[in-house]
């Protein structure tokens, strides 16, 4: 427990000296009894006018106009504090944005946004024209829209059918070979779980074949996760109430050793991917992205270390 709680305090040091104000408002209401409120004030600078989000709220893109990612990020802060408010302000903001049919095809909102380029970005967020479907982050989007939003509203009725076009592409395209896709794809069955939406979708063939998924891309050949991008299971399983953890527990409980094992001498750990376009905004952002790793590590230890639950509290 004493170690537990020696990586807790050097991570916390980190997190005070160095965070953002949305990070450390997520930190201390995640680990210090912090309030939504504080973490919605802080949410609520990266919100622009339409509703959508911006202004590096996911840190490989500095770009000012709303995109479908960046507005992603700001649903997944929504779901990590466990925001039930349909009508808040930022909701309906999102709402808003993503029922204008701004940056959205019909099928699925864009991946990348043209104005992405005139800014600095990692390469990934670099623009191109989308020759195929992707959903990522639609799928995450639909369940966020399923959750939040009015049942008799355009948005609603829009969401109902395109989860239906989303989980075709599935079955098309299974197994998938993005694990951000998968990623998106299993926060769209748990937004349904939640809802209990059974209606619209086979979730029992739903779950099979995310079971199955979910073993197909995970990184097992543990040797790499330290210096490579590789799919973890932390991806898509936060707490041994999914129903993806059974079958994923063994690797789930060394990934909760690994974490102990990698910290480093600032309480960090390290980022295993770059950008080289613009030096001085990925130092930044660098910097920025140890904040969230470290948020979203010691909340995995929390949840799956043995002699964790008792030190971070």
């Amino acid at each position: 427990m004493e170690v537990i709680n020696m990586h807790y305090v050097k991570a916390r040091d980190f997190i005070y000296k160095n965070a953002r104000p949305i990070d450390m408002a997520r930190w201390k209401y995640l680990f210090e009894n912090g309030s939504k409120e504080a973490v919605l004030e802080a949410l609520s600078t990266y919100q622009n006018e339409d509703g959508g989000f911006a202004h590096a709220l996911e840190p490989d893109c500095w770009n000012p106009h709303s995109s479908p990612v960046q507005t992603w990020v700001a649903t997944e802060i929504i779901k990590e504090i466990q925001l039930e408010d349909r009508n808040h302000p930022i909701v309906l903001g999102i709402l808003k944005y993503l029922a204008s049919g701004k940056d959205f095809n019909g099928h699925t909102w864009a991946n990348t946004v043209t104005s992405n380029n005139d800014f600095p970005h990692a390469p990934w967020w670099e623009y191109e024209p989308q020759q195929d479907l992707s959903y990522n982050p639609t799928a995450c989007l639909i369940g966020f829209i399923l959750k939040y939003a009015d049942k008799e509203s355009y948005i609603y009725e829009l969401a109902c059918q395109l989860v239906q076009e989303a989980y075709s592409y599935f079955q098309d395209h299974f197994p998938l070979d993005s694990m951000h896709t998968v990623s998106c794809f299993v926060e769209l069955y748990e937004y349904m779980q939640e809802c209990q939406f059974t209606q619209l979708l086979d979730m029992e063939e739903f779950k099979t074949l995310l079971t199955q998924q979910i073993q197909h891309i995970i990184t097992y050949e543990t040797s790499k996760w330290a210096i490579e991008y590789v799919c973890k299971p932390s991806l898509f399983i936060s707490s041994k109430t999914s129903d993806f953890y059974e079958q994923n527990q063994k690797i789930c409980q060394f990934e909760s050793e690994f974490i102990l094992d990698t910290q480093e001498a600032d309480g960090t750990w390290a980022i295993t991917w770059s950008w080289d376009d613009y030096p001085e905004q990925w130092a930044i952002t660098k910097n920025w992205w140890k904040s969230d790793w470290i948020i979203k590590y010691v909340k995995f230890l929390k949840e799956f270390h043995h002699s964790s639950i008792s030190s971070i509290e």
